[in-house]
């Protein structure tokens, strides 16, 4: 039996789950969320627990318990508290800011690029006055909130790919809390 699917959830009192044929709906304070059951996976709620079943012992009904379990924690946890994503964005002139539905990302490009936000995201955009910056040199700090695990991982990825952080000098977008290994540079150079 799968460590992560036997265990089970426990549903916070402000969030009501429903179960509709194959279809988990989870509704909190902050939203709701659904999600369509895999063959062979099923749901039983008792009360304020939930617990996910697997009807046989096949490999990828295995792998699909622990993901469907993970999932639905994922949507409580989301409806209730909500998820973020912070990145700091380091370089000398990269900047950030939020355009109506837009991020406009200044990242040392010849153009300003701009991502549209998706719906049910909210971006928020701080740049740091060059007196507080830190060691690291921190330009902008951009915080990603959501409902859904998914998609605030995916905006944040999709933020990050617009310039990773390089090795030698650190520049560009990272994660909070995320380490770059600083290489050397050469040697020789005069």
């Amino acid at each position: 039996m799968s460590r992560i699917g036997k265990t089970p959830i426990v549903i916070p009192k402000d969030v009501t789950v429903k179960l509709n044929g194959a279809t988990v709906a989870v509704k909190g304070k902050k939203g709701e969320l659904s999600y369509n059951l895999l063959d062979g996976i099923t749901v039983g709620i008792d009360g304020n627990i939930i617990n996910v079943k697997r009807k046989a012992e096949t490999k990828v009904l295995r792998a699909y318990h622990g993901l469907t379990r993970a999932l639905i924690q994922n949507m409580v946890v989301g409806v209730s508290d909500g998820f973020t994503k912070v990145l700091n964005i380091i370089g000398t002139g990269y900047s950030a800011e939020v355009v109506g539905p837009w991020l406009k990302l200044i990242l040392g490009y010849s153009h300003d690029i701009l991502l549209e936000v998706p719906e049910g995201i909210e971006a928020e955009a701080k740049i740091i006055p060059r007196r507080e910056q830190g060691k690291l040199g921190i330009q902008a700090v951009v915080t990603i909130k959501g409902i859904s695990k998914e998609d605030v991982g995916k905006f944040a990825a999709e933020i990050r790919k617009c310039r990773p952080p390089e090795n030698y000098k650190g520049k560009g977008v990272r994660y909070d809390g995320e380490y770059v290994q600083i290489k050397a540079g050469k040697a020789g150079a005069a």
